[in-house]
């Protein structure tokens, strides 16, 4: 594991308790999303990224995991990728009426689109 090509980062004792979680087959988006987080915390975005995309893959309506991903995405160089992720979260948390995050990802999305022009 490690952090934008700086030396490995230990693992929290969290991301531990998770990877042990998914080893012994207790797979799910909270799961996944809670492994993505604790990268994230760490800002190891990679491997943040491919959890998160695993956490909005098991559940497409995890509007908290798709607005992760796009911020991993973000992080990891990947602007068109985190535009579609956070245009996806918004239709979710619209759907679910979730104010907030509709928000939080428009103002996100918004900022990727002037950057790309």
């Amino acid at each position: 594991m490690s952090n934008s090509g700086g030396p490995p980062a230990s693992k929290s004792a969290a991301l531990a308790s998770f990877e042990r979680m998914l080893a012994n087959g207790k797979d799910s988006a909270l799961l996944r999303y809670s492994i993505g987080n604790e990268y994230a915390k760490a800002k190891d975005w990679g491997p943040a990224s491919e959890a998160l995309a695993k956490a909005v893959e098991l559940d497409t309506q995890f509007t908290a995991a798709w607005k992760l991903y796009g911020r991993a995405l973000v992080e990891t160089g990947r602007p068109h990728d985190a535009l579609s992720a956070y245009r996806q979260g918004i239709d979710v948390a619209r759907r679910k009426g979730d104010r907030q995050a509709e928000k939080e990802m428009t103002v996100f999305a918004r900022r990727i689109e002037r950057a790309l022009g």
